[in-house]
């Protein structure tokens, strides 16, 4: 079953007509509060998934740099913004990151910035 937002309408499975309810029936601000609160949930969850994708895939992208690598990157500076403005010093310090991946790295990240 689903509730169309504009109109206020309530589609159920196997049905080509909408069923309209009044704007003031009970059961259609019950529909609403169920619906809003599914949004409401569902909106910071996507966000969060959306902004681990970008982070993920804009590490992922430099050779070299797997999951494991990706992870220590960004606990060590939290963040892709300030893995950017590390130096090369600083990611060569990181257990498994050899002065030559540490190198590569920023150059990657700030081709893409």
């Amino acid at each position: 079953m689903s509730l169309a937002k504009r109109e206020e309408e309530v589609f159920l499975p196997g049905s080509g007509e909408p069923l309209r309810l009044s704007r003031r029936s009970p059961s259609l601000k019950l529909l609403q509060r169920a619906r809003d609160e599914a949004h409401a949930l569902r909106s910071p969850y996507s966000r969060k998934r959306r902004a681990q994708r970008t982070i993920t895939s804009e590490l992922l992208r430099i050779p070299g740099i797997g999951p494991a690598r990706r992870r220590l990157l960004l606990e060590r500076f939290g963040s892709t913004r300030r893995v950017r403005t590390a130096t090369p010093a600083e990611i060569a310090a990181l257990p498994g990151f050899s002065n030559k991946l540490a190198d590569r790295h920023p150059r990657r990240l700030h081709q893409r910035a």
